[in-house]
């Protein structure tokens, strides 16, 4: 039988680097194409022994759960929120699938197919391919160190009067970037005067190396739910383990309801068991200090991949060293495309992720993202004398 695919399916751009990234799997490649730190930083023991004592607790460890989430975790997820000056109650919070399907939800109920989404230039391809797929234009407003440019956010709102805007301004995917406190208070103050909502992504927030360095969130610098122009999203897939399916959104209630009414509808129900995981994990086990010990740890790798890429003496290649997070955001030379690169470099043994896809319109395809925590030691080494030679021989043709 032959299928023709709906318009939502075929908004998705073609898969074609994962697909070259899956054919490097098994074999001696190594990846610095991953979303997480490595395996060995998570806390396994800790969250075994929190699943132990959820099946302990009985069958009711077994039950679905409802829409909005498991309601202890929901209560000590507003509690962690607080300390970082982050208020919001219970009925203002929803437990999600991941931060991904918290997003989903929130695009869901604030925009419709066609409206436009303001968003950073470069951003998570992950987000622009749930904003295609839910019909969505991205529009892209141009960046630099200090984050997203003011000036040219208010050009675009004003051209394409967008819906909503998404925002990722602590150590978001690609650039690793941390948006200054400048740029976080005019944004905030033109998403308000224009009333678009914005949509705050924090995966990886809490890997931040110099705690004291710590910037306010958007949703923090508003004062919290009531104000009702930013929603924050986060998970744990980054500091707990990436297996464990639980992020969250934090907003205003009669958003964050009808994105529990959406969820149930769809039977989108995130898990049940896992929340309850996360929920005795955060009653007997110190999260916190296991965050620092795990961003101190990233924070190593990111200096000891910075220092290897340095010993390479790479021309034209540039790169600027972040604050926190997990990526690198190399800029090669004019006129090396990161895809013919990877090409290359996974018959070289190593793989990483093109920049192109960061870009929802006019990519530059002269970048390439490393996530400098999935490998440490001899093997940080060995990738990156493996992607020297690649970028070697593609500069030498030139």
């Amino acid at each position: 039988m032959e299928y023709r695919f709906s318009s939502m399916a075929s908004r998705l751009k073609p898969p074609s680097v994962r697909d070259r990234l899956k054919l490097s799997q098994g074999k001696d490649v190594i990846s610095f194409a991953d979303e997480w730190p490595a395996e060995e930083l998570f806390p396994a023991h800790a969250v075994r022994e929190a699943a132990g004592r959820v099946i302990a607790g009985g069958a009711g460890a077994l039950h679905g759960g409802a829409a909005e989430g498991y309601a202890p975790l929901r209560v000590q997820l507003c509690g962690r929120m607080a300390a970082r000056q982050m208020a919001a109650t219970p009925e203002q919070m929803i437990v999600t699938a991941g931060s991904q399907q918290a997003i989903d939800l929130l695009v869901s109920v604030l925009a419709e197919p066609g409206d436009a989404v303001l968003v950073e230039k470069p951003t998570s391809s992950a987000r622009l391919q749930l904003f295609a797929l839910r019909g969505l234009k991205a529009i892209e407003a141009e960046s630099d160190e200090q984050g997203i440019v003011p000036e040219d956010a208010e050009r675009l709102i004003l051209e394409h009067r967008p819906k909503l805007m998404y925002a990722s301004p602590t150590f978001g995917s690609p650039t690793g970037r941390v948006w200054s406190l400048e740029r976080r208070t005019k944004l905030l103050a033109l998403c308000k005067h224009y009333q678009i909502p914005i949509i705050e992504d924090d995966p990886y927030g809490d890997l931040v190396f110099e705690p004291n360095e710590r910037l306010p969130t958007l949703f923090a610098l508003e004062g919290g739910a009531e104000r009702g122009t930013v929603f924050y999203a986060s998970a744990f897939s980054g500091t707990v383990a990436p297996p464990l399916r639980a992020g969250w959104a934090i907003g205003d209630s009669g958003v964050i309801r009808m994105a529990a009414k959406m969820k149930q509808a769809a039977g989108q129900h995130s898990s049940a068991f896992d929340q309850q995981i996360l929920s005795r994990l955060l009653e007997n086990f110190d999260l916190d200090a296991h965050i620092r010990q795990i961003a101190g740890a990233c924070g190593e790798r990111m200096l000891e991949m910075h220092e290897q890429l340095l010993r390479q003496g790479l021309r034209d290649v540039s790169w600027q060293k972040p604050k926190g997070g997990l990526f690198l955001w190399l800029e090669l030379p004019d006129g090396l495309d990161g895809e013919a690169l990877l090409r290359l470099s996974i018959r070289k043994g190593v793989s990483f992720v093109p920049g192109g896809q960061f870009y929802a319109q006019h990519p530059r395809r002269n970048c390439i993202r490393l996530n400098f925590a999935c490998h440490a030691g001899e093997r940080t080494k060995l990738g990156v004398e493996r992607l020297a030679e690649a970028i070697g021989e593609f500069t030498a043709r030139s």
